[in-house]
């Protein structure tokens, strides 16, 4: 059975992987030159996505590859002093298994754990898809696939090739996310500096093994922005305006805009789809049901969604219909609890006033005073909250090959 997955970033490499363990033939097909080195952010795992990462055999270089940052210095506007937060007792309560890692990093482990199995087309797109599975490119021959999985982000090309144009699909939840790649002239060592205000907060870390930093910026609006998701300079200038005055500490980081370190920059959008499949084609990860950008663990979700369909697949011994309905059960509840956790936590990450803010503020310093003991078990018992990852539970596929 022919199986061609878009993208090469999280889900894609991931439910490549397990495919051809399952004994399914597997292509994978991405738009760019090479695997994506663009400065990607930190991203978190959490246990499902960790008990996956370690049944595929690089646990131990994903955690050799963590960012290792532990506290955080909080500059609230308008206070005098900085907050001290103890970031390694907050992923502590948060999960009892977690890993804070570069996004380029985790698909470039993933990629490598599956290459030798996988056939990879990069510097290619898929420009048509036929209900019989005939699929063009944009510069490859024409072939037939059985199977045709989009695991190619947000802004989808499968999904809008088969489902339509996203703006039926996705539901704005009142906030923008920007990051850029800087130089650490702060010689970051597992710190985070974050500067929070009313509807805004801004923030630069890096990672141990990196020479560069990270600023990354949130910032609360009731309606959408109006420009295109690939035109940097009108959003670096919406960036500009949403954090002027902010803090001197924030305008250095602004005037990096102008250099030549990365930039990414995106509505925290949900995707609400009905369905993720139709016919042979199937959405994973982002493509499918993205609960928010930097709110909703969306990594962690790709990571599991991803798995969950290769073993559906095999399970079903290549009946894809069979497969698709029982892929969209087992995840539905996952997917609508990470979108409720991702609303919360957009309002509580970027809060809407003064006292939101120093409420924040407080909290991380009462976290970081108490025992760790006891903020793990408070946050025990709401397991659609803080705990809200750790709680989820996935079927365990072997991994017998299909043919």
């Amino acid at each position: 059975m022919r199986i061609l997955v878009s993208g090469a970033s999280i889900a894609g490499p991931v439910l490549a992987y397990w495919l051809a363990r399952h004994g399914f033939d597997v292509t994978v097909v991405e738009r760019a030159p090479a695997l994506r080195k663009t400065g990607g952010h930190a991203v978190d795992l959490f246990r499902p996505a960790m008990d996956i990462t370690e049944k595929m055999g690089v646990l131990p270089r994903v955690e050799a590859l963590k960012t290792g940052t532990t506290r955080m210095t909080l500059h609230r506007e308008g206070a005098r002093r900085p907050a001290r937060v103890d970031l390694a007792k907050i992923y502590q309560a948060t999960s009892d298994r977690h890993v804070e890692i570069m996004r380029d990093d985790l698909s470039e482990i993933y990629y490598d754990a599956g290459r030798d199995d996988v056939e990879y087309l990069f510097g290619d797109s898929i420009t048509a898809i036929s209900p019989d599975g005939d699929v063009t490119f944009e510069h490859a021959a024409p072939r037939r696939f059985d199977v045709v999985v989009g695991a190619d982000g947000l802004h989808s090309n499968v999904r809008r090739l088969v489902f339509g144009e996203e703006a039926g699909f996705t539901t704005f939840i009142g906030a923008y996310l920007a990051v850029l790649s800087l130089p650490d002239t702060l010689g970051l060592d597992g710190e985070t500096v974050m500067h929070l205000g009313a509807g805004r907060c801004a923030g630069i870390y890096s990672a141990r093994h990196l020479d560069e930093a990270r600023a990354v910026f949130l910032f609360r609006r009731t309606e959408e922005l109006h420009y295109h998701h690939r035109n940097t300079e009108r959003q670096k200038e919406l960036l500009r305006e949403a954090f002027a005055g902010m803090h001197p500490q924030v305008d250095g980081w602004l005037a990096e805009l102008d250099g030549p370190g990365p930039f990414y920059f995106d509505s925290i959008t949900q995707l609400r789809l009905d369905t993720w499949s139709r016919g042979r084609v199937t959405l994973v990860g982002d493509a499918g049901y993205c609960p928010g950008p930097a709110v909703g663990g969306s990594t962690s979700l790709a990571v599991l969604g991803a798995y969950v369909l290769a073993g559906e697949l095999a399970d079903a011994r290549g009946d894809y219909e069979r497969a698709f309905a029982a892929y969209e059960r087992e995840m539905a509840d996952l997917v609508a609890k990470s979108r409720a956790f991702a609303v919360g936590a957009a309002r509580s990450l970027i809060p809407g006033s003064r006292f939101g803010a120093w409420a924040l503020a407080r909290g991380g310093q009462l976290v970081s005073a108490l025992p760790a003991r006891m903020t793990t078990a408070l946050a025990k018992l709401n397991t659609g909250g803080v705990r809200m990852h750790d709680s989820m539970r996935v079927k365990d596929y072997a991994a017998t090959p299909v043919g």
